[in-house]
């Protein structure tokens, strides 16, 4: 019987893996804040969002398609005052869910300069695509985190850009050119 615990955990495990949690001391970084974004979609909002959308361009059919197989968005951001309104350990417990396989950290910038920092993960999802991603902004008067769980198709990933609260991409994957 001590083998049905152990499995039912293992089965598990990769479903409560695939969430990124947002630890319980940003709620406290709220009321610091001049300014916050508090975006929170799962699975069956984002679905309903993907409704709002024609489909009559093409850039609306391909967010249908990239939102039909998302399972959640969640955006963070604040804005300060003064610098030093929040700490490095308020992004520690974000870091530490994506240390480690499936998880790589490809985009690391670090500026001593004027303090700005971003990290950006991924989550390997095999077959080419994308399982989620996390990123983490960083800056004296600003914290943005930024988690999108869901199979991805990296060629579709700027179709994202300029809906709910994710920035707009300028970037151009695969011969398809996004613009602001």
């Amino acid at each position: 019987m001590k083998i049905a615990p152990i499995l039912l955990a293992a089965v598990l495990t990769p479903l409560w893996a695939q969430e990124i949690k947002m630890p319980a001391n940003l709620d406290k970084l709220a009321a610091k804040a001049d300014e916050t974004v508090d975006v929170t979609l799962d699975g069956s909002l984002l679905k309903l969002a993907g409704r709002f959308f024609s489909g009559k361009s093409d850039d609306e059919v391909m967010t249908k398609k990239v939102l039909s197989r998302l399972e959640s968005i969640t955006v963070r951001s604040f804005e300060f005052s003064h610098d030093g309104e929040y700490e490095m350990a308020d992004v520690d417990a974000i870091r530490a869910q994506v240390k480690g396989p499936p998880w790589s950290r490809i985009v690391g910038v670090t500026s001593r300069k004027d303090g700005d920092n971003v990290d950006v993960y991924f989550k390997d999802a095999g077959n080419g695509n994308l399982g989620g991603i996390v990123v983490l902004c960083m800056e004296p008067r600003e914290l943005t985190i930024v988690s999108i769980v869901g199979t991805l198709d990296p060629s579709e990933l700027a179709d994202l850009g300029g809906h709910f609260g994710i920035p707009k991409l300028n970037i151009s994957i695969s011969g398809r050119r996004h613009v602001q």
